[in-house]
């Protein structure tokens, strides 16, 4: 049994200097509502040094601790529904460490938005782009390997990190911030530490892979008439552009009808709403004119798009990049029975959507299928019938139909949002064996009081 936060223990740490305090609303909450959360207080650290000395007397005394980033994980991660935990927040700790024309080394709870502007700042990029990036911090970006829509060309979170800082269960401090590309000395703790979730360590400080922008960048949206020509489309765009596709994003009907129907308002790219849109994003060589790129995938492509729109302003493609971003708010404002962040190999997505469909034929709902097509990451989420309500279905039956399809196929039901305590389930119910048995191991070697994050990711 998890020991509670009392008055002693948070006196205690107040003692060692440490901004102990009741929780705020904000940070009890997570974006879909699931879960209320509870907390005795949170500690916000200004230093690693803090932060070890909050896991040290944790430790000891067996509180758990949460460690809480922007809040804006989709699974629950970064809530608690049980009383009497510490959350630890790192939003004190932003300082830019170092940086040069590779790599940035940057404190954990600095937004992803300004790891973006520290990169400017030396006229590299950092790619890593999600809707939440002006509040996901960076710490929990590399806790869940957050995806996002650059996947394609630049890789996960995992992909983007050169080194770590962290700090273990018991206070120890680990000092991986290496900016080197190759370094086999031994296991790779950094990557054991990204996708953790905060439970094997906190991290407190990362070393980022900075890029050269593409010389010549633009947005298009194509017109298709199936998931199997935008997967086709994809092939002849990475011919063409080798290593410069950065996104390919996938649009359904239902998306624009529900923004249609609810909102947020955006602009529209075609006079009629096409069966299935598909947004490219291209990062061009110096010399390249983007249009003509464009225009010679469009005539490539003659068999597989019925119509095209290419941007011709940065004002243009933000609104694209605007009706794409939205499609989550109009979801939530709907309402989904059952949501899937779902990914497959890309080959096979158009045969898993139409076996998904057949799938829920008859159940009288609506399906939003959009994602990264270009990855292979779907979401493929389940709504009421118009006029109907949610609890009107079995949502435990669509979401284990829907994800052993997914297993079927070879895919996987966390493709980008992690485990956190919303998929603790599925996790049990899919992963292989020997896997589930290596995680257990590691988790006792790494926190043996059981003390991170508890419940996330493995059952407490």
């Amino acid at each position: 049994m998890m020991n509670t936060a009392d008055t002693a223990f948070l006196e205690g740490l107040r003692g060692q200097g440490i901004d102990v305090a009741p929780p705020e609303p904000r940070y009890l909450e997570e974006p879909r509502g699931r879960w209320p959360g509870q907390a005795a207080a949170v500690a916000r650290p200004r230093s690693t040094a803090e932060v070890a000395q909050v896991l040290r007397a944790a430790h000891a005394a067996r509180v758990g601790v949460v460690p809480y980033g922007g809040g804006t994980g989709l699974v629950g991660g970064q809530v608690t529904p049980e009383p009497g935990r510490l959350l630890l927040s790192l939003e004190r700790m932003t300082a830019v460490r170092a940086v040069d024309s590779q790599s940035l080394v940057i404190e954990a709870g600095a937004t992803l938005e300004a790891v973006h502007h520290a990169a400017e700042g030396v006229g590299r990029r950092f790619p890593l782009s999600l809707a939440s990036q002006g509040t996901a911090q960076i710490g929990g970006c590399l806790a869940t390997n957050a995806g996002g829509v650059n996947v394609i060309r630049y890789g996960n979170a995992r992909a983007l990190c050169l080194g770590l800082e962290a700090v273990l269960a018991d206070g120890t401090v680990w000092n991986g911030l290496t900016r080197l590309r190759k370094d086999n000395t031994g296991y790779d703790l950094r990557d054991l530490m990204i996708g953790a979730e905060g439970t094997l360590g906190v991290i407190t400080a990362a070393a980022l892979r900075l890029f050269e922008p593409p010389a010549v960048e633009g947005v298009a949206m194509f017109a298709v008439p199936s998931p199997a020509a935008a997967v086709a489309l994809l092939g002849l765009a990475q011919g063409l552009f080798a290593g410069c596709v950065s996104a390919f994003e996938l649009i359904a009907a239902q998306g624009l009808a529900f923004l249609r129907a609810v909102g947020p308002e955006v602009q529209f790219p075609f006079a009629e709403d096409p069966p299935w849109i598909v947004l490219v994003e291209l990062g061009l060589p110096a010399g390249m004119d983007i249009e003509e790129a464009f225009a010679g995938l469009f005539e490539a492509a003659e068999d597989l798009v019925t119509d095209a729109v290419i941007a011709q302003s940065v004002g243009q493609a933000r609104a694209m990049w605007a009706l794409r971003e939205s499609i989550p708010d109009a979801n939530r404002r709907i309402g989904a029975i059952s949501s899937h962040d779902i990914s497959v190999p890309v080959a096979d997505l158009p045969g898993f959507i139409a076996e998904a469909d057949a799938v829920l034929a008859g159940r009288d709902v609506r399906v939003n299928c959009f994602g990264h097509v270009g990855d292979g990451n779907l979401h493929y989420n389940v709504f009421p019938a118009e006029g109907r309500a949610r609890d009107g279905y079995d949502a435990a039956a669509v979401k284990h139909d829907i994800h052993d399809l997914v297993v079927r196929f070879g895919g996987s039901v966390s493709a980008e949002h992690g485990i956190g305590r919303l998929k603790v389930g599925d996790l049990e119910r899919y992963a292989d064996p020997a896997k589930m048995a290596l995680m257990r191991a590691l988790k006792a070697a790494f926190d043996p009081e059981g003390i991170l994050n508890p419940g996330a990711v493995l059952r407490q």
